[in-house]
């Protein structure tokens, strides 16, 4: 039985997404029990490498001059298709060499590129100096601040990703609406209630970036496969999941199409619409070894109950799960694999100066886990519902030391990203010791809890064995609402740990939160100025505001009395339930207060603007809704936050 295990366009470019390889090292267990010619593919690295390549642009720029010369100057052409069109050759010229380097294959081009003379500069350069030519010489202030004079590779590759950020802007505003670099049809499944919107783009006029997929979707079905799997974790790559099944289903019609992921786990727990299976046969719910070794048991003809699995029966959507099949321990999951794929080939991409935000973007990292789910589970705005947090389960760390053994050697890389949901101490103390005691050098970073646990000595011992970043939430800068989250931190408990870290040298992101239920403006305010001061005091170096959401799956959706807010009554649920819309009672505007968060945050991450006023980064003129009612800008209170409240923490 052939099995292909694929990724759907679009999700991260320079790393493959961990579900294919943690599935396929599963499956190797049982492939000589059941029979399995095993493979995986990255449909979203494919994807970006047939679009951003010489003959890619070339089919784009014969479109956009079509529309053009059809528009006759009667539609205004934005600044990055004029800058494309006027530069066509240049960019088709200089499209390969610029993602070689960002493939790391190519070194010497830096040279080229960090002389400004060889990249067409778009609109996405604007920020930097004007290019130094023979009347002028400039040297960018923000590029010497951030790579001196030796950082030329460094310097030649964000330059390189700027080339990128404009070329990406061309395909979304001149081909297709839809397409971005790290999601593709993202709103189309976002919390959908109806399969009606995704059902008809997916039929509508193909746009190039679609004809594209489909014909690289038929490639990798040219030799049909018994079985496709397609992993789906996040709404940006469920149009492309739908959209290579449709391909699938025309190019090989006896293959067996199944859908799983994160997305589907969270969003399709209420599906209802049959049409959902003229494109898959059947969606697995959850962790996905034991419905998948099941199902591939049943499809070999042998007795195996379902587990988690929807299927369609006489035009009904129907979940077939048996109570007395048990998920597979960790223990017994075996060792991810990245066999097959092209790993030589990711991109790494430097978007933001910001030294923490390249371990997203940059650098091809092996994912290891320390633990299934999360070991505290309380946090209220969190699906602690479900069982990707819910079932907690470590493994213990001979296991881990060994699937990191194996990576190295498949790979031969040592970078290695903890996909925990939060990595628990315990497990990071012990892993820590594991490598310095085997002498087994790695670098690595994961997600945590800003917990006391994180004492200066282990965070010592954590940078000793090669850690050197990880992320937590901070959410609210409030000890108020952190009690109401449940979150079981409190801000000066959070400056400690975080300054631990630092002073560790491990670097430290805080994930943050606006618009929880009853939070006012000046709740925001004041969690900003908090927040201001945690940069200042060097406790934190990267940070990203979240707009909370109320989730089917969280305390808050399933008890929002308990919280303060109502639920507003839902839409006819036949697809996609997750995000709630609701209402809070305290009417802040946090629309309004989002832009300046966002704001204040990209400043201090370039360490712009911490001895500035907070109010400062907030727009004074009037937001839609103020003027729709007639009325100015909400004022923005001043904070309430000694000035010193950070540093007193600190002692």
């Amino acid at each position: 039985m052939r099995i292909l295990l694929a990724t759907p366009p679009m999700t991260q470019l320079n790393t493959p997404y961990p579900a294919t390889a943690y599935l396929m090292g599963f499956l190797r267990l049982h492939a000589e029990e059941l029979g399995l010619e095993l493979r995986q593919a990255d449909a979203s690295l494919a994807l970006f490498l047939r679009l951003f390549c010489a003959a890619g642009l070339a089919r784009m720029a014969e479109v956009l001059r079509r529309r053009k010369r059809a528009a006759r100057g009667r539609l205004p052409v934005p600044p990055a298709i004029a800058h494309f069109l006027r530069h066509t050759e240049r960019y088709i010229e200089t499209v390969e060499p610029a993602i070689r380097l960002l493939q790391r294959r190519d070194p010497s081009l830096a040279f080229r590129i960090a002389g400004r003379a060889f990249l067409p500069e778009g609109p996405r350069f604007e920020h930097l100096s004007p290019p130094p030519s023979a009347e002028h010489v400039a040297l960018d202030e923000q590029l010497l601040s951030a790579f001196g004079t030796l950082g030329t590779t460094e310097q030649a590759r964000y330059l390189a990703s700027l080339y990128v950020d404009d070329l990406a802007d061309v395909w979304r505003l001149g081909i297709d609406p839809r397409f971005e670099l790290a999601r593709y049809g993202e709103r189309l499944a976002a919390s959908a209630a109806s399969f009606d919107s995704l059902h008809e783009a997916l039929n509508g006029e193909p746009t190039l970036v679609d004809d594209t997929l489909d014909e690289l979707t038929r490639e990798l079905v040219s030799s049909p496969p018994d079985v496709v799997a397609l992993t789906a974790p996040f709404p940006g790559n469920v149009y492309g999941a739908f959209r290579m099944a449709r391909a699938i289903r025309a190019a090989a019609p006896d293959t067996t199409l199944i859908l799983g992921g994160g997305w589907v786990n969270t969003e399709l727990r209420s599906l209802r619409d049959p049409r959902v299976f003229d494109y898959f046969d059947y969606l697995t719910l959850d962790d996905g070894e034991r419905p998948m070794l099941n199902l591939l048991r049943r499809l070999r003809g042998r007795e195996a109950p379902l587990v988690r699995t929807y299927v369609r029966e006489a035009a009904r959507v129907v979940l077939k799960s048996d109570p007395t099949q048990h998920d597979i321990p960790q223990k017994d999951t075996g060792i991810p694999t990245y066999d097959g794929l092209p790993l030589g080939e990711y991109v790494s991409l430097i978007e933001m100066l910001n030294p923490m935000h390249r371990f997203w973007s940059d650098g091809r990292w092996n994912k290891v886990t320390l633990a299934h789910g999360c070991y505290w589970k309380k946090c209220s705005f969190c699906d602690v519902s479900l069982d990707y947090i819910g079932r907690y389960d470590r493994p213990g760390e001979d296991l881990v030391v060994r699937r990191i053994r194996a990576l190295i050697a498949e790979t031969d890389e040592t970078g290695f990203h903890l996909v925990d949901e939060a990595a628990p101490p315990a497990g990071m103390r012990a892993l820590a010791q594991r490598l310095i005691k085997e002498k087994l050098s790695i670098t690595w970073w994961g997600n945590i809890r800003f917990e006391k646990t994180f004492t200066p000595e282990l965070c010592r011992l954590l940078a000793s064995s090669g850690c050197v970043a990880v992320s937590g939430g901070l959410e609210v800068a409030s000890d108020r609402l952190l009690k109401l989250m449940h979150k079981g931190v409190t801000v000066e408990q959070v400056a400690r740990v975080t300054r631990a870290f630092s002073d560790a040298g491990i670097m430290v992101h805080a994930y943050l939160m606006y618009g929880f239920p009853t939070e006012t403006a000046q709740d925001t305010i004041d969690a900003l100025e908090r927040v201001r001061q945690l940069f200042a005091a060097g406790c934190i170096q990267s940070a990203y505001w979240h707009r909370f959401a109320a989730t089917a799956h969280s305390p808050i959706g399933l008890q929002p009395r308990k919280y303060g807010i109502t639920l507003r009554p839902p839409e006819d649920v036949t697809f996609a339930l997750n995000d709630l819309p609701f209402e809070d009672p305290v009417g802040a505007d946090h629309d309004f207060l989002g832009g300046g968060l966002r704001k204040a945050l990209y400043n201090y991450m370039h360490g712009v603007g911490l001895d500035v006023d907070v109010r400062e980064w907030f727009d004074r003129r009037p937001t839609a809704r103020a003027r729709a009612g007639g009325g100015s800008r909400p004022s923005v209170p001043a904070a309430t936050v000694p000035p010193d409240l950070i540093e007193g923490f600190l002692g």
